[in-house]
């Protein structure tokens, strides 16, 4: 059945004006980077003159923030596919008995609220002297990227033919062998969308740097730009600079992994 001429004109122009109304804070974040220091309300549409004052400022003072965002999110990334590749894999190849309640387990832990996790955290960390520490924070986070990257990589390892893993296995490959030359290469798209969500839970934590931190010292990028709202109310292009150099990093590795994302997530689905 063929659509008539100019049915789907409703649909498309719906579509652009939703697309229009969620990326307007996008759009008005970035154009109150550019504008002079002072009240951002005052500031035109468009920068007809714009000012890299706030860019300048920003990484002044959130420089050194952003690198340890940086540090933490990919420690985390590290740690939390380091864990989880293995149990993944554990979990779909093995012969294990009550793998799917492990598997709710897991899901569960999912579901516990991060107040509740970063309170027990403070006060263990107090005692092991973990408080205001990279390792600190990349443990912290990995809480939750490794249920997530377990969850991700279980169900996309379970797709695996298992005639490759035993062809492996005629071979002479022992298991260790066939995870690390047969599993991975495999599962590459998996082990990526479970990384770029990690990546992406971890810089944009707050809860844990708040409970966690309490110096300068190791400060992510969200706990700065917190803190640097209080410190600087009249200097919102140098708030708006930060949270545009904040997003650019995010903004990139979705970009660069989009391809790999949809297909982790179809090969899972049909597989």
């Amino acid at each position: 059945m063929k659509r008539a001429p100019g049915r789907g004109w409703p649909s498309t122009i719906v579509g652009i004006a939703l697309l229009a109304l969620m990326l307007f804070p996008v759009y008005w974040m970035v154009n109150a980077s550019l504008q002079p220091a002072g009240n951002t309300l005052q500031g035109g549409w468009f920068p007809s003159h714009p000012d890299l004052s706030g860019y300048a400022t920003a990484l002044r003072d959130q420089g050194r923030n952003l690198v340890t965002s940086l540090v933490v999110a990919l420690g985390s990334v590290a740690l939390s596919l380091g864990l989880a590749a293995p149990a993944a894999y554990a979990l779909a190849q093995f012969p294990l008995r009550g793998t799917d309640l492990v598997l709710l387990g897991i899901l569960v832990t999912q579901m516990v609220p991060s107040i509740v996790v970063a309170n027990a955290l403070y006060s263990a960390y107090n005692d092991l002297g973990l408080l205001n520490s990279y390792l600190g924070l990349i443990l912290a986070d990995s809480t939750a990227g490794v249920p997530f990257a377990i969850i991700i990589m279980c169900s996309f390892m379970r797709s695996i033919p298992r005639e490759i893993i035993e062809a492996a296995r005629v071979d002479g490959a022992g298991r260790l062998r066939v995870f690390r030359s047969v599993v991975l290469p495999v599962s590459t798209n998996a082990l990526i969308t479970a990384a770029v969500f990690t990546f992406l839970f971890t810089w944009s934590d707050f809860l844990f740097a708040l409970t966690l931190t309490t110096t300068e010292r190791v400060r992510p990028i969200t706990l700065g730009v917190y803190q640097y709202i209080g410190a600087h109310t009249n200097q919102w292009n140098a708030i708006m600079a930060t949270t545009v150099m904040a997003s650019i990093p995010a903004v990139v590795l979705l970009v660069v992994a989009q391809r790999y994302v949809a297909t982790a997530t179809t090969d899972g689905a049909i597989k």
